[in-house]
């Protein structure tokens, strides 16, 4: 079973999970393990791609020089935010 693209990560994540617990017990035909492994490539693509859309959307909040608050991407470094 194939998730849409529009589910929640949580579903996307249990669904994964639950795909790696049957492929790791190892007693799946070959044909139904490969279909689960296809899928669960798929659920990964999709948790990373939900992951990186959150993470471009949390900002950091920090103080410059003069005291002010300044936001900055959650990658960036304090000392590379204030130097600029």
């Amino acid at each position: 079973m194939v998730k849409k693209k529009g589910d929640p990560f949580e579903e996307s994540l249990k669904r994964l999970q639950s795909i790696i617990e049957k492929l790791e017990k190892g007693d799946l035909p070959l044909e139904e393990a490969m279909d689960s492994f296809t899928e669960g490539i798929r659920l990964v693509q999709s948790c990373h791609r939900k992951l990186e859309e959150a993470e471009n959307r949390l900002q950091m909040l920090l103080k410059d020089d003069q005291g002010a608050w300044v936001t900055a991407p959650l990658d960036a470094s304090p000392s590379d935010k204030l130097s600029e």
